[in-house]
């Protein structure tokens, strides 16, 4: 098997001066679930190479085992260094697409056709895809063949208004994670602040927070292989 983990390419966090990016542990997290499974793992972004690292994800506090074991892994880091354009992969070449999260996403891939199409034509694909966090945002130009937005009436979960405003980017975000799933028609759910949910429709899962990365990766890996059988 083979999983696309898309990443970002936005590094600022809009007009504050401060730096965004890619959430670590929604990368790392994954990243070994997918390899533990025995599946191949390529990395892509919008503009190819190294993406930005959102630098709250790595401090102390925010560090896992996880985390902590990629920084340390050196084929991991070659990876995520070159990672290949976004505009360059073929949803055909891939079992399965993957999304972390990080504010990032909410600047670059949620307006990204490439993404979008990807996203699309993995779904009509067969093929299951998840979205973590912030990532879920990226589904915000996604349509369902017949042109309805693709989450409407899908069970989904996302950062919720809540996560956001507990960091205080409210009004520095380009839009509300669980505020957009909603005005989309999709069936949003929750639970508490940064405890892990995974929400699963079809072969969409989608997980609310960076704590939820892990058990929507397994959640992918489960799919997947049922899929497979």
């Amino acid at each position: 098997m083979k999983v696309l983990i898309v990443l970002t390419s936005h590094d600022e966090l809009g007009d504050t001066g401060r730096k965004t990016g890619f959430w670590l542990e929604e990368l790392a997290a994954p990243y070994y679930r997918f390899k533990e499974a025995g599946w191949e793992v390529a990395l892509a972004s919008p503009k190819g190479g190294r993406p930005p690292l959102d630098p709250k994800s790595n401090e102390p506090g925010f560090q896992t085992e996880q985390t902590r074991r990629f920084e340390a892994d050196a084929e991991a880091t070659a990876a995520l260094s070159n990672t290949v354009r976004l505009d360059s992969v073929s949803a055909d070449d891939f079992d399965t697409v993957f999304y972390p999260g990080g504010h990032g996403p909410l600047w670059d891939l949620a307006e990204d056709a490439h993404s979008a199409r990807l996203i699309e034509t993995t779904l009509r694909s067969g093929k299951p895809l998840a979205v973590v966090c912030h990532a879920p945002g990226v589904l915000r130009h996604t349509v369902n063949e017949d042109g309805t937005p693709l989450v409407q009436g899908k069970r989904v979960t996302g950062f919720a208004n809540s996560e956001e405003e507990a960091v205080a980017l409210t009004e520095i975000v380009p839009f509300l994670v669980e505020d957009e799933l909603k005005r989309l028609g999709g069936v949003y759910s929750k639970i508490g602040d940064w405890e892990p949910y995974v929400v699963q429709d079809g072969l969409l899962i989608t997980g609310q927070n960076p704590a939820s990365s892990g058990p929507a990766a397994d959640a992918l890996v489960e799919l997947v292989d049922k899929i497979g059988a």
